[in-house]
Order: structure tokens, then sequence, then C-alpha cells
């Protein structure tokens, strides 16, 4: 199996070899590991590394890198994509300019995630076109790239054979197992909403639910893994994502953000040191530092899935994004959630799911109508697009607000936006 990474020279990528190399026993033979991505001096340090990871466990397959984006998806079984552009200056635009209209900066909800998008989808929507002329016809995309529900609509509605991926449902799942002290596989989850606005209802082991007891045992833990008040996980009866936390306590979360330096800082400091680090060609492991970089699991969840989608795990049980089709009968068939469900070798395979309680499903059904319109500005462009989706985000949601936000985002944003130059 040919296994390209579109984005391959992100200083995250040796979390995602590591998992190809440690996980070998699941099945999934991956002979070539191609690393794609058009920033070559990042990119041969990246690789190199990989490649030393991938001889440290003694795996046989190849790892290569390339700046080629043809080339490398060339007869490809899997295209993972994972791009961030305009890098990390952009994200930290993304976490600073809302703050200005007091709205909370986030590169993947609000405004500076309606950002993000703009510039993204489009980018994305390239690469899978060029996926689909050049790798096998019946490869998978596995998208990674945020705003992963919006990202993974476009694609979808333009024909790509597609699954979105976070890594929230897995980090719950392992958190749990370890309060439990039960092997993670033993947990399944009942992990519902759109990416980064999930819930974990119910967590099932050996058909009991156990979510009551770790919330009644473990509360005060979860709520600070969470960033939320104690009082909002037991009112709601499960367990939010951390995501939830900018709607539930938005005004401390601005209030937190003026007097800190964005994240994104943090994460280009991270990645600076990361790159030294990598070039030590006696490092053969991935680093402690690694840790900081976020996206824990990213890489079980990433080859649990990929085994999936090829037969590999048929019974297997995935929390991924796919077409909702009548799962929450509220939204339309065509719009992108994130469930667990059980995925083969012919994709997801929707499961049912329990109705929601009125105050997810109103949040639910609020933010997919905002991801509605932020993809079609993403795709059609245009000032007023961009405005319409604002303020239908529920976060924002005021004619003025939605305006000045509207203005912010395309001065900060428009060396990334073709239409808005």
């Amino acid at each position: 199996m040919k296994i390209a990474v579109v984005g391959g020279g992100s200083t995250y990528t040796p979390e995602l070899v590591d998992g190809f190399a440690r996980l070998r026993d699941s099945g999934l033979r991956v002979d070539e590991l191609v690393l794609i991505d058009p920033a070559a001096e990042r990119l041969e340090i990246v690789g190199a590394f990989a490649a030393r990871i991938f001889a440290a466990y003694g795996h046989p397959g190849r790892v290569t890198w390339t700046t080629d984006l043809d080339a490398g998806v060339t007869d490809a079984d899997v295209a993972v994509i994972q791009l961030r552009v305009g890098g990390q200056a952009a994200r930290i635009g993304d976490e600073t300019f809302p703050l200005d209209c007091g709205c909370v900066g986030q590169e993947t909800t609000g405004a500076g995630g309606l950002a993000k998008a703009l510039r993204t989808v489009p980018v994305v929507l390239d690469v899978a076109e060029r996926v689909r002329r050049r790798a096998k016809p019946d490869a998978w995309i596995v998208d990674f790239t945020n705003p992963v529900g919006v990202v993974t609509r476009a694609l979808l509605d333009a024909g790509h054979r597609a699954v979105g991926l976070c890594n929230v449902a897995i980090g719950f799942q392992r958190r749990f197992a370890r309060m439990l002290g039960v092997d993670p596989a033993a947990v399944a989850l009942d992990h519902v909403g759109l990416n980064h606005l999930t819930w974990e209802r119910a967590a099932w082991v050996d058909g009991v639910d156990r979510l009551p007891e770790l919330l009644d045992g473990h509360l005060a833990e979860l709520a600070a893994e969470v960033e939320l008040a104690p009082e909002v996980l037991t009112t709601l009866g499960n367990v939010p994502s951390y995501y939830l936390s900018y709607f539930y306590a938005h005004d401390e979360h601005v209030r937190n953000a003026r007097t800190s330096p964005p994240r994104g800082q943090r994460v280009a400091e991270i990645e600076a040191t990361l790159l030294s680090l990598y070039q030590d060609p006696a490092l053969d492991e991935k680093p402690a530092l690694l840790g900081e970089r976020g996206g824990a699991f990213y890489s079980e969840a990433a080859v649990g899935l990929i085994a999936a989608l090829h037969g590999l795990d048929p019974e297997g049980t995935h929390s991924v994004n796919v077409r909702n089709y009548g799962t929450l009968p509220f939204l339309s068939d065509q719009a992108v959630i994130e469930v667990s469900t059980r995925v083969g070798g012919d994709g997801p395979v929707l499961q049912p799911v329990a109705p929601l309680a009125p105050e997810l499903a109103g949040l639910v059904a609020h933010v997919s109508a905002y991801e509605e319109l932020a993809l079609e500005a993403a795709l059609r462009g245009g000032r007023q697009r961009v405005f319409r989706a604002l303020l239908a985000h529920p976060l924002v949601g005021q004619y003025e607000l939605a305006d000045q936000l509207t203005g912010k985002l395309l001065a900060t944003g428009a060396q990334h936006l073709a239409w808005a130059r």
C-alpha cells in the first residue's frame, strides 16, 4: 500500500509516521509512505527523520518525500491531507483579529474558523482533484485539515471518496479507559455532533454505560480537561469536547486571550525547536516536546481508520465526519456530522443515533447552518457571503458585529483569498 501525506513537511508528521511504524501489527501494510510539501527545506528535515523512525522500528516500508504533488499522489491508495494554508502566521491572525470585536479568536471556531475555511477549502479541493486524476481509482482521502467538517463537506460535494477525522473522540476513549482501568478497545463511545462541536453521551464497557460513574468519580478532572465548570457537565449529563468551552464560556476565553499570547505563537516556537531536534542524525524516535504540539492519539486514529477502510477491521467503530443522511433528522441529508459508526471496506456505515437533547440539537442545527454558509463563501467568495456566514454563527449573530468582523477578516487574510485582493 502506498500512503501519501499532503502537508508532510509539518512538524507533526513524525507523530503520524510513528503510528504507521509502531502499529504495523494492525495488518496495515505500508509499502511506501510519501511525504509531500512545497517547503523543500523543511520537508527534507522531516522526511529524513521519518525514514529514521521507520528504520528504528524495523519497518520494511520505504519513506520518500517530494515537493511534486502530482508525482507524490500517483498510484496512492490513500491520501492524507493535513494542510495549513498560511502557516502559523495566518493562524495567529485567526486567533487575534476577532478579539478586537470582543469575540473569541480560535482557528476552527467563530470568525477565525471562517477565515481558515475561506483560504483552505479551495486549496484542498485542488489537491483532491489531482488525487482523483493520479491516485488509484478506489483511493480514499482522509482529511485532517481543519475545519474538518466544512472541508469534508466540500470534498464530498465535489464527489471525492473522502472521510474526515479528528482526534477528540479517541482522546476521550483513552482518558475514560485510564479512569476505568480497562483497555481502550473495550470502551465504545456515543460520540455525536459536528466536528469540534461534539459530546460524549455514553461510554459503554461490556454493554454497560460507565459514563455516570465517570461523572460521579472524576468530575473535577473531566471538567478541568475541557475547561468548563463542573456544573456544566452535571447539567448536561455528558462530557462536551474542549471546543464547547468556546460556546459555554465564551467571555472567559476572550478575557484570558487578551492577556495571553496566541496559541499559534507558542506552536511556532515549538515548531522551530522541533525542526532543530529533527536535524540530529542520531534522533530516531519522536521527542517528548512533540506532545506539546497538540493532536494526541492522532496516529492511532489515522492507522485505525485507514485499516478499517481497507477491510482490516470490519467490526471496528470509528468517530468520523460523514454525510448525515437522516442520522440527525433535524439536519439536511447533505450536512456533515461527526459520529461513532462502523467503518468497512466500502466506507462508513451509519448507525442509529439516539435523539439529541434540545440544548444539544439547537446548537448543532445553528452551527450546521453556519457551516453551509461558510462553505458557500469559501467556494464562491464575496464580502456579502462572508458577512452572511458570520451573521449566522452563534458566537456572532449581531449585524454590526458581523460587519466589523467581516472587514477585519478580509483585511487580515486577503493575501490568501484571490477574490479579495
